[in-house]
């Protein structure tokens, strides 16, 4: 038996009739040898995943982009991520219900003010594309989660129609409820402050 190692490749060459017979030891040997000879190359971290809610992901890029685009904010959290993981997870608990009960869709025109809510909060077009492709999405997809946002909003105002005060503590409740029966995996775990990104 002849083995010649390579980065990374392992060749073996045997007799034709040794092939059969050695199987054992020789050929666990060579084996291992390439394991300790040849290193793995490096993974790269495309994405990470936060949030399993109802089957839907939440990854680092969702909240990227929720922030980056006005969509969700951190309110001055210490933990900006953690902040608006939770809406995010909220707003997909949210979302399961607006499809079980189907509120009416929105108009083409009341999605177009929202996008256009959208641009006034950048300088220029060039900043929010640069948004968008920071955040891997584009403007069909924003104007899909700003559908969605509402319909949301559709759905909260015909279940909770009290007035301001009351209504909130309402929502919260609700909320709550929503958690503790809620399909959550949160993955979360925040960087250590002295560990680079």
């Amino acid at each position: 038996m002849v083995c010649q190692l390579r980065p990374g490749i392992l060749i073996m060459r045997l007799p034709i009739a040794e092939r059969r017979l050695q199987v054992g030891m020789p050929i666990g040997v060579a084996l291992l040898g390439a394991l300790v000879f040849t290193s793995a190359p490096r993974a790269e971290t495309i994405d990470r995943v936060l949030a399993v809610v109802g089957g839907q992901l939440i990854t680092l890029t969702d909240v990227t982009a929720a922030r980056d685009l006005g969509l969700q904010s951190a309110e001055g959290a210490s933990d900006p991520v953690r902040a608006v993981l939770t809406k995010l997870i909220d707003r997909e608990l949210v979302l399961a219900e607006v499809e079980r009960y189907a509120p009416p869709e929105p108009t083409a025109d009341a999605v177009d003010q929202e996008v256009q809510r959208v641009r006034e909060r950048f300088p220029s077009r060039a900043a929010l594309d640069a948004a968008l492709g920071r955040s891997g999405i584009d403007e069909k997809h924003l104007r899909e989660t700003l559908r969605q946002d509402l319909r949301t909003r559709a759905y909260l105002d015909q279940r909770f129609p009290a007035a301001a005060a009351r209504r909130q503590a309402l929502i919260d409740e609700w909320m709550a409820g929503l958690r503790k029966r809620g399909d959550v995996m949160d993955v979360y775990l925040p960087r250590a402050v002295n560990e680079k990104p």
